[in-house]
């Protein structure tokens, strides 16, 4: 099956494509201008990108926003994670802001969270979300991953989410859980529309 992902992110490409090694995942195949994610939510965001990125192919599209909840900042960054610090920051200008903002704040937990959106020319089908729990570092460890992921300590790996590697990643990200939502749904669209299909030949 055919799915298409609506992302520049190299960072996301590359994990959408781990989590779908038995999907065909394709970007766009032109360059569209992004629109504007002015909602107040992950799961706004992500139909909003959704659906306008639907609306330039046909079939199954979707788009991600996803983001870290810091809890002593009131879920800050949230929606907002990619652009902290400004419309044009750096991953680095964002961590640098987030630990500016965390100085002397003891309670460091927070957790990253993903929602995708599924459309199916151009129609909205559902979404899907997976969170990750996590705290704060004082200090970024490791040069993998992006975005937070050096200032993300996951305890069960006993390292940050920028040391851990891809693959182990990839096991338990909040983007993951919500991918591996999304395509078992669509397995399950496609089982289903198989037997159908078997049934109305019998």
């Amino acid at each position: 099956m055919t799915v298409y992902c609506a992302t520049s992110n190299p960072g996301k490409l590359r994990e959408f494509q781990l989590a779908a090694p038995d999907f065909d995942l394709r970007q766009l195949p032109r360059p569209v201008p992004p629109p504007d994610e002015d909602g107040s939510t992950f799961e706004h965001n992500a139909a909003i990108k959704a659906l306008y990125y639907g609306g330039f192919t046909d079939g199954y599209l979707f788009a991600d926003d996803s983001g870290l909840e810091v809890d002593a900042l009131g879920g800050a960054p949230g929606v907002h994670s990619a652009r902290y610090a400004g419309p044009e920051a750096t991953d680095a200008d964002n961590n640098t802001l987030l630990l500016q903002r965390l100085d002397g704040i003891a309670d460091r937990r927070a957790r990253f969270v993903c929602v995708i959106a599924l459309v199916n020319n151009g129609k909205l089908v559902r979404t899907f979300r997976g969170a990750v729990e996590g705290h704060i570092l004082d200090a970024p460890r490791g040069t993998g991953g992006f975005g937070y992921d050096p200032l993300f300590y996951y305890e069960p790996f006993g390292c940050t989410f920028g040391e851990a590697p891809i693959a182990d990643k990839m096991r338990v990200s909040h983007r993951a859980q919500a991918l591996e939502a999304m395509f078992t749904f669509l397995r399950g669209n496609a089982a289903s529309a198989g037997n159908q299909s078997s049934s109305s030949r019998q």
